[in-house]
Parts: C-alpha cells; structure tokens; sequence
C-alpha cells in the first residue's frame, strides 16, 4: 500500500464549512429568504427611527452634543429632518421587499414558507441592528442608544446583543426543521 492509498482508511469527514457556505449561497439565491432579509432590515430601522428616535427622544440620526438634546430650534429641525430622511430610506426598503416578496410568492422555485419567511425577517432585522448599533453607535459615534446616561455603553451593547439574538433565531428559524431546509436549500 502506498502513501497515497485510501484503502482501509476511514472515509473523510465531509467539510463542514464548504457546506456552511454551500448552504448560504443557496439560501441567498432563494427570493423569499433575500426579500424577508430586506424586509427585516427595513422594519428594524423603522422600529429604531419611530420607537427610540420619536416615541422616546432618547437620540436622532446625528446627534450634535453629549447628550442628544438639541439646544436651538434650527438645531431640533436638522435633526428632525436628518431623522427623516433616515425614515425614508428604511421605509423605501420595506417597500423594496414588499415588491420582492410578491415576485417570490409568484416565481418558479422552493414553496413559499411562513417559518423561512418570518426568520428571514427577524435575521434582517438583527443584521440591521447589529451593523447600525457598531457603525453608528461605536465606530462612527454619530449617536447612542441613550446618549449621556451613565448606561450609555451598557445600553449600546444591549442593542448590539438584540441584533444577534434576532439573526439567529431568524436562522434558527429558518434552518430548524433541518431535512425540509437541506432538502430546498443545500441540494
């Protein structure tokens, strides 16, 4: 026997990462998974925009002192506006899969699921969380979650943690019944 012989060895594990990737790839070309992901992400930054920006006025797009409370009206109206346009850029998105999931309830292709749908959603929305909450909260510090509490850190970490709860139980969703998942998405 050679040094080259596969001849009574055990066969090779197969790659788990190659699968990973395989997995991912497919899912990406699923239209229902591509336009939950936008959705997701296009709800989380309305909820982000209308609950924590409007509702609660704990912060605005940029913030222009320590704690987020504008000094002048002209400075409030910037923000406001700021803050608008931050509105009108999530809310295109949602639009934007809207329209996608009606194109993918309509395509050729995997059955259209409610779980792969509603995890598509949540996994959007944590990304979308997750990627605001460090650029904007700790890479660029355009704002915090709670600009000049003594919990400001504590509460950025909190929304960042929130993020990566939603992506995966978004995926969790979408994988767990995982013959149905390998069976649409990783052939």
């Amino acid at each position: 026997m050679n040094a080259f012989s596969t001849v009574g060895k055990p066969a090779a594990k197969p790659n788990i990462g190659r699968q990973a990737i395989r997995a991912v790839r497919n899912a990406f070309n699923n239209p229902l998974i591509r336009s939950g992901l936008l959705l997701g992400a296009g709800f989380g930054g309305l909820a982000d925009g209308i609950v924590l920006h409007s509702i609660l006025g704990w912060h605005h797009m940029i913030c222009y002192s320590m704690d987020c409370q504008p000094t002048t009206v002209a400075q409030l109206q910037l923000e406001n506006t700021q803050d608008g346009y931050f509105l009108l850029v999530v809310w295109l998105m949602v639009l934007t899969g809207t329209a996608m999931l009606f194109r993918a309830v309509r395509a050729e292709g995997p059955e259209a699921s409610g779980r792969v749908l509603l995890g598509s959603i949540l996994a959007g929305c944590g990304a979308f969380n997750f990627v605001e909450g460090l650029i904007n909260h700790q890479i660029l510090g355009l704002h915090h979650v709670a600009p000049g509490s003594p919990h400001q850190f504590l509460f950025d970490m909190l929304y960042l943690a929130n993020g990566i709860l939603f992506f995966a139980i978004g995926v969790w969703l979408i994988t767990s019944r995982r013959s149905e998942y390998q069976r649409r998405y990783c052939q």
